[in-house]
């Protein structure tokens, strides 16, 4: 029987793209292993461990971590996968970062969630949320019964200052001026696909059929083995 190569991929997209959305679907019906850098980050700040002091204390000064810092977390966390398949999320996010990991790994594949930026601002301005319980409301998905309120409560919804039209304007710039030669790094490789669309559910399906060129689809086979 001969053994498929293990797959290397990355998934990038804006935030509000639909990355953990897609990426979830990903795992359940390919089995990879998924390293998000931002997950990695919260956990190593939690735990407090040695990159983790030292990445709170840029957070904490609102500066980017240092590529070193990212690479080294990543990259030793990469260490204990590499028997599976897996999919990067959120690194590398800069050209330093991509090489630092060429050097460690050879990457098969780059998704990148081509969303338009207007969509994306429609997608995350409509959120709103009753901050006492939690609640979030989406005007396009799940708005509430009356606008700016409460369903339960009555009480005013805000928007977190994330949320904000002006912040995720920033947010989005801040990611294309970072993100761009990252995508024309791998795009020069030959490694970047691209899905382009304004909704997950009918980007979903190409990512779908792309990944099944070259892995099979394990949520079916879990389903076909008698229990």
């Amino acid at each position: 029987m001969v053994v498929p190569p293990l797959l290397r991929a990355v998934i990038m997209g804006p935030p509000g793209s639909g990355k953990g959305t897609v990426s979830a679907r990903i795992i359940k019906h390919f089995g990879m292993k998924h390293l998000s850098s931002g997950d990695l980050l919260r956990d190593n700040m939690q735990k407090k461990t040695e990159v983790g002091i030292l990445a709170k204390s840029y957070i904490d000064q609102g500066q980017l971590i240092p590529d070193d810092i990212m690479t080294r977390l990543m990259l030793n966390e990469l260490k204990g996968l590499d028997q599976y398949n897996w999919l990067l999320d959120g690194f590398p996010r800069t050209v330093a970062q991509a090489e630092a990991l060429d050097k460690e790994c050879q990457i098969d594949t780059v998704i990148d969630l081509d969303v338009p930026f207007e969509t994306i601002k429609c997608r995350l301005t409509a959120r709103w949320i009753h901050p006492a319980s939690g609640r979030v409301y989406n005007l396009e998905f799940s708005p509430p019964k009356v606008q700016g309120i409460d369903d339960i409560t009555g009480e005013p919804l805000v928007q977190r200052d994330d949320d904000k039209p002006e912040t995720v304007t920033k947010r989005l710039q801040a990611y294309d001026a970072q993100t761009k030669p990252v995508l024309e790094y791998y795009r020069e490789k030959g490694l970047l696909k691209s899905f382009s669309g304004t909704e997950t559910n009918k980007i979903w399906p190409h990512i779908y059929a792309f990944l099944q060129t070259k892995l099979p689809d394990v949520s079916q086979q879990d389903a076909a083995t008698p229990r």
